[in-house]
């Protein structure tokens, strides 16, 4: 009896000595790129990482998490998805196309691509299509509809004929967004200008290269005008040219109005992805996503800097009004 109680606690105490090891074997690894620090890559990153938490996967505790930002180099993205592969992460979350490009070439289809912040992932290669089946990659877009976004031009500053656009060539994404606007505003015989941005510091003089060209200003989610948007901003307030934006945070920032997606929500909703696939679930069983809300937010001081006060109408139709 008194062996078989000492073999009992020797058992006992192997078990106990071997536990922290069983554990780190359930630790995950998670990694998460942007091509570029700004406020609405940012607010994906921290939903992401709320997410994450909110669903028991705690870093330092049963989870690996590692954050690294392009600082705008395409090169750069590429080293840090390299990395991640290399380190044998559970799941890689790329913000921004051009990280979740360099993700998925780097991943060479076996590590998960989780992306966020892309407009088209389709015509940025990132899936073959928006159902599921798409390999390791899936993820959720910040795609909206173009219509909507030419009636806010124009509830801003009606009677507009004639719409400016900076953008970077370089990114897939603006380059259709710039495509279906000049397509929209075609229909409603209304025309766009383009001003091409390939650097950030291209971005301040692309806007002013359209002053007296154009009656208003529209910016999508491009990473090059968005990280710099005060400069362009700064344009649109001297000229007096209405500047209407898709990314809500850019009013803040100088825009007058913007009809878009809370990028926070969308890391989010970009967290639950990553948590399904880190319990087990197949990427490739989860079909691409779209962002889910929208809400308008209105800029009063930015409205009247650029000659175009807000209406009634449009004040009461936006979730929130900065003064």
């Amino acid at each position: 009896m008194k062996r078989r109680n000492a073999l009992s606690l020797i058992a006992c105490g192997l078990m106990a000595a071997f536990a922290p090891l069983s554990y780190a074997n359930d630790v995950k690894s998670v990694g998460v790129t942007a091509i570029v620090d700004h406020p609405a890559l940012d607010d994906v990153r921290k939903g992401v990482e709320d997410e994450l938490k909110a669903q028991g996967f705690v870093p330092g505790k049963n989870l690996k998490y590692q954050f690294q930002s392009a600082q705008g180099n395409t090169a750069t993205a590429g080293q840090i998805a390299r990395k991640f592969v290399g380190d044998k992460v559970d799941a890689i979350v790329a913000i921004a196309t051009p990280s979740a490009q360099a993700a998925v070439a780097a991943s060479r289809g076996a590590t998960p691509v989780v992306f966020a912040a892309v407009t088209d992932p389709v015509a940025a290669k990132l899936v073959k299509s928006w159902n599921a089946g798409n390999g390791n990659v899936t993820g959720v877009s910040d795609k909206l509809a173009i219509p909507p976004q030419v009636d806010l031009i124009l509830k801003v500053k009606p009677g507009v004929k004639k719409v400016g656009m900076v953008y970077s060539p370089g990114e897939v994404n603006s380059v259709m967004v710039a495509k279906e606007l000049k397509a929209e505003l075609g229909r409603r015989g209304m025309t766009l200008v383009e001003a091409p941005a390939p650097r950030t510091v291209d971005v301040g003089p692309a806007a002013k290269s359209l002053v007296g060209k154009v009656d208003a200003l529209y910016t999508s989610t491009d990473n090059n005008v968005v990280s710099t948007y005060e400069s362009l901003a700064n344009v649109a307030n001297v000229s007096r040219i209405p500047l209407i934006a898709s990314d809500t945070d850019s009013v803040e920032r100088g825009a007058i109005a913007a009809l878009g997606q809370s990028y926070y929500d969308m890391g989010r909703q970009t967290g639950k992805i990553v948590v399904r696939i880190l319990k087990g679930e197949k990427t490739n069983s989860i079909a691409p996503q779209l962002g889910e809300k929208l809400s308008l937010v209105v800029n009063q001081t930015s409205a009247q800097k650029q000659g175009a006060p807000l209406s009634d109408a449009l004040k009461q139709e936006a979730k929130t009004v900065l003064k």
